[in-house]
């Protein structure tokens, strides 16, 4: 699924659920949550987020720019914080580097568990009330979105690495898949403009 679709079904599912979980709906929660959306992919060197992050968008880029992240989060914490979270930053930036698209950590369980455990450590830190929930809804969303596609994800990785999708699926950038992403697009911009009065 491509990233606008992710961060834009992230956003119509926080609409939907932000009365039923803690804090409810904001601002902050709702950019949050997109972010959150985008997050899996990172593993991929051309997708949005890299578009920001990386110099060049390939592999390699990627698996250079993650280790060095990686080596700089784990020194430092070793030198000054000493924070589980920060160790697992760390951690997560070489599953990042070595990971290929859909192939590993970031598409799974443990990912989400892992770096919503991160978000709310980083929540403490800066005051950012509720952000493991709101974390919690963009990443499981973009896992959900994934598992509609015919690549599926290895849902239960390191454990097992057979990917999961659900019965009917659709190909990724396929002109059936970029209709049927562009109608979710719109039916979700039609959903926000009605339920938009009824949460602000």
């Amino acid at each position: 699924m491509k990233g606008k679709t992710h961060a834009g079904i992230g956003a119509i599912t926080f609409m939907s659920v932000c009365d039923k979980i803690p804090g409810g709906f904001t601002y902050i929660g709702i950019l949050i949550v997109i972010i959150a959306s985008l997050m899996p992919d990172i593993d991929h060197p051309k997708s949005i987020i890299n578009k920001y992050i990386l110099p060049f968008k390939n592999k390699k880029t990627k698996t250079i720019m993650y280790l060095g992240f990686a080596l700089i989060v784990l020194w430092v914490n070793y030198l000054y914080t000493r924070e589980a979270a920060l160790n697992a930053l760390g951690i997560v930036f070489i599953f990042v580097a070595i990971s290929s698209h859909r192939n590993g950590l970031t598409h799974s369980l443990v990912g989400l568990i892992v770096f919503t455990f991160i978000s709310g450590y980083l929540g403490e830190i800066y005051d950012v009330s509720f952000i493991a929930y709101y974390f919690m809804v963009g990443y499981g969303m973009h896992l959900t979105c994934d598992m509609m596609t015919k690549m599926g994800i290895p849902l239960f990785y390191p454990f097992k690495k057979k990917k999961y999708k659900f019965p009917f699926t659709y190909r990724v950038s396929s002109k059936k898949g970029n209709t049927f992403e562009d109608f979710l697009i719109i039916m979700g911009l039609a959903y926000a403009v009605y339920r938009l009065p009824a949460i602000l």
